[in-house]
C-alpha cells in the first residue's frame, strides 16, 4: 500500500478504511463523505480531493486507537506522503485542516460546543482552540480559506448510513490532479 501512487491510496483506504476513531463512521465512509459534501458546495477539484484525502494519515498508523490518546500530527503526515503526487492545493488543506478546527473554535461562536465528542477530545490534544494571535497569523496563511472549507466538509462528514459516491469514482479525478 503505497500513498505515493493513486492506486496505493485507492488501495490503504480498501484495505484500513473500515477503521473507526471515534466516530459513528468509518475511515473510508468519512473519507467519502467529505469528498461529496465538497462536491456539492462546488468546491474545485483540488478541494474536493484534499476532502478525501484528509485523514489519511490516520491510514498510516500501525495502531488504529492512538487517535484519541495522543496527537499523532495525522495531518502533517498525510500531507508529506501525498506531497510528491500532488500540488499544494490539495496538500495544503490537508496539512491545516487541524489547525482550521481550532481556528473555527477560537473565532466562531458556538462551533466548538458543535464538535461531535471525538472531535472536542482530539482539539484538547491538538493545543486547544486558538489564541487571537494564532488565529489571526492562521489567516495570512496560503490555503487558509481553503483548510476552513475543508474543516467544515469534516465535521459533516460523519453521518452513520448517509449515501455518498463510492471511492473507485474519485480515480479518474485524483489521476488528474497528480503533478508527478
Amino acid at each position: 500500500m503505497d500513498p505515493t501512487t493513486v492506486e496505493g491510496i485507492l488501495e490503504l483506504y480498501e484495505r484500513r478504511g473500515a477503521r473507526h476513531y471515534g466516530e459513528g463512521v468509518s475511515q473510508l465512509d468519512h473519507a467519502l463523505q467529505c469528498a461529496q459534501l465538497a462536491a456539492a458546495d462546488g468546491a474545485g477539484d483540488s478541494l474536493v480531493a484534499a476532502a478525501l484525502l484528509h485523514d489519511l494519515g490516520h491510514l498510516l498508523e500501525a495502531d488504529e486507537a492512538q487517535a484519541l490518546e495522543t496527537d499523532d500530527r495525522h495531518e502533517v503526515h498525510g500531507a508529506a506522503a501525498l506531497r510528491g503526487l500532488f500540488g499544494p492545493a490539495v496538500t495544503q488543506p490537508i496539512a491545516l485542516h487541524v489547525a482550521a478546527k481550532r481556528y473555527l473554535c477560537a473565532t466562531e461562536a458556538g462551533y466548538e460546543s458543535a464538535l461531535s465528542a471525538a472531535s472536542r477530545q482530539t482539539l484538547k490534544l491538538q493545543g486547544g482552540p486558538f489564541s487571537e494571535r494564532q488565529a489571526r497569523r492562521f489567516e495570512a496563511v496560503a490555503h487558509f480559506a481553503d483548510a476552513v472549507r475543508l474543516r467544515r466538509y469534516d465535521e459533516g462528514g460523519k453521518l452513520d448510513g448517509a449515501p455518498h459516491t463510492p471511492l473507485g469514482d474519485y480515480g479518474a479525478l485524483l489521476r488528474g490532479l497528480r503533478t508527478d
